[in-house]
C-alpha cells in the first residue's frame, strides 16, 4: 500500500509537469485559465496523496512497532519480562494512560501495572462478570463529584479483554485513560484482544517456569524467597523502574536481640520463631510486593512502583502483626528497618547497601524503629 501510494504521487508529479510544458507550448507566455485549474487540480490531488502517504507511514510504523512487542513477549520465559513487555504494548493504545494484569492463582492473584501505583493496582483489579461467565470485554466508566482536588490524575475508565491459554482464561488485561471524555470503541476492543491472544500463552508459560524454579527460589525454613532470588528480582525491579521512569522502595529489617532469643529458649524453638515471623509477614504484604529472607534473622521486602511513603505504612503493619502478639516462648518481639526509595543513580548493589546502612542506624538509634536512607 505504502509502494501504491508513493508511485501514485511520484506519476502526479510528472503527470503535472508534462501538462505544463504542452500548456504552455499551446499558450506561448500567454496567462491561461485552464493552466492555473489544471495546476491548481493537480496541486490538491498532491497535498491529498501526500497526506494518505504520511498516514501509511504512520501506520507501518506503529505495526512495526507492535509486531516487536508480540514478539518480544513471545520470545521470553521470564515471568517479570513478558508481563513488563505486554503491559508496555497495552499502554500504546491511543488514549491509554495505565495499563494493569491481574493473574489467578491458588493464594494471592498476581498484579502487574504500568503507569498505577501498586495501592492503586490492588484496588482495581478486574474479576470478571458475576455469574461467571466468559465476557469477550469489559468497560468500565467512573463518575466522580464535582470540584475532587487533582481532577487531572483521577482514572475516568477502563477497558479489559481475557487472557487465555489453552486451559482456559487465567487473568485479565486492562486499560485505564485518565482523560474524561474519552471512550473505548469497538476497535479499541479488536487491538487489545489481539494482544492478549499473543500474550495468554506466553504469560502462562513464563508462569509454569517460574513455579518450577520456585522450589529452588524458596528459603526452606521460612517460605519465604531466599537471598538468591532477592538480589536477581532486585536487580530486575531496578532496571525497570529506571527504564520505565518508575518508582521503586525496598525494607530491610530484622528481629532485634534475635541472638539473646535463640540462647533463651535454644534454636530449634528460634527457627520456629522465624517461621512465624515470616508468615506474619507474608500476611500483610501486598500482592505485588516481594518478602524474602536475606539471612539469618534479617528480612527484606521489595516493593515495586512506591515510594518512601508506601515503604513506611507496610513497616507500621509489619511492625504491629510481629509485635502485638508474642510469639511462642521468644514473647513480644519489636524490629529495626530501614527504608529506601529508588534513586536515579543506584544500582541494585547501591539501593540495597543504602536500606541496610539505614537498618544499622535505626539499631544505633534504640531499636523498634525505622529509618530512611
Amino acid at each position: 500500500m505504502d509502494i501504491g501510494i508513493a508511485a501514485a504521487f511520484g506519476a502526479c508529479v510528472l503527470l503535472l509537469a508534462v501538462l505544463l510544458v504542452l500548456l504552455v507550448r499551446r499558450s506561448g507566455r500567454r496567462a491561461d485559465d485552464r493552466v492555473d485549474e489544471v495546476v491548481r487540480t493537480l496541486e490538491f490531488r498532491m497535498d491529498e496523496l501526500a497526506q494518505e502517504l504520511a498516514g501509511a507511514v504512520v501506520r507501518a510504523e506503529e505495526e512495526g512497532r507492535r509486531s516487536r512487542f508480540l514478539g518480544e513477549i513471545a520470545g521470553s520465559i521470564d515471568l517479570d519480562e513478558v508481563l513488563a513487555r505486554t503491559l508496555e504494548a497495552a499502554s500504546k493504545l491511543p488514549g491509554a494512560d495505565a495499563a494493569l494484569i491481574r493473574l489467578e492463582a491458588h493464594d494471592k492473584p498476581i498484579i502487574a501495572t504500568l503507569g498505577l501505583s501498586a495501592e492503586e493496582a490492588e484496588r482495581q483489579a478486574i474479576a470478571g462478570p458475576p455469574d461467571g461467565r466468559p465476557a469477550r470485554s469489559i468497560e468500565i466508566v467512573y463518575r466522580y463529584p464535582e470540584g475532587l482536588p487533582e481532577a487531572d490524575e483521577l482514572v475516568h475508565s477502563g477497558l479489559a479483554v481475557p487472557l487465555a491459554d489453552d486451559g482456559g482464561r487465567v487473568g485479565y488485561l486492562t486499560v485505564f485513560t485518565r482523560t474524561e471524555a474519552r471512550r473505548f470503541e469497538e476497535k479499541d476492543v479488536r487491538r487489545l484482544e489481539e494482544l492478549a491472544l499473543r500474550a495468554g500463552p506466553a504469560i502462562e508459560n513464563a508462569r509454569r517456569f517460574r513455579e518450577a524454579r520456585q522450589l529452588a527460589d524458596l528459603d526452606g525454613l521460612t517460605g519465604l524467597h531466599n537471598r538468591r532470588y532477592f538480589h536477581e528480582t532486585l536487580a530486575r525491579e531496578v532496571a525497570r523502574a529506571h527504564r520505565y521512569n518508575r518508582k521503586a522502595a525496598l525494607i530491610v529489617f530484622d528481629i532485634d536481640d534475635f541472638k539473646d532469643v535463640n540462647d533463651r529458649i535454644g534454636h530449634l524453638a528460634g527457627d520456629a520463631v522465624l517461621a512465624e515471623t515470616a508468615e506474619r509477614v507474608r500476611d500483610v504484604v501486598r500482592s505485588a510486593d516481594i518478602a524474602c529472607r536475606v539471612g539469618g534473622d534479617e528480612f527484606a521486602v521489595i516493593l515495586p512502583e512506591s515510594g518512601i511513603a508506601d515503604a513506611q505504612r507496610l513497616h507500621s503493619r509489619i511492625q504491629g502483626v510481629v509485635s502485638d502478639r508474642p510469639i511462642g516462648a521468644a514473647g513480644r518481639l519489636r524490629l529495626s528497618a530501614g527504608l529506601a526509595e529508588l534513586q536515579s543513580g543506584d544500582d541494585s548493589v547501591a539501593f540495597f547497601e543504602r536500606a541496610d546502612e539505614a537498618l544499622y542506624r535505626a539499631k544505633e538509634a534504640g531499636k523498634g524503629q525505622a529509618v530512611g536512607a
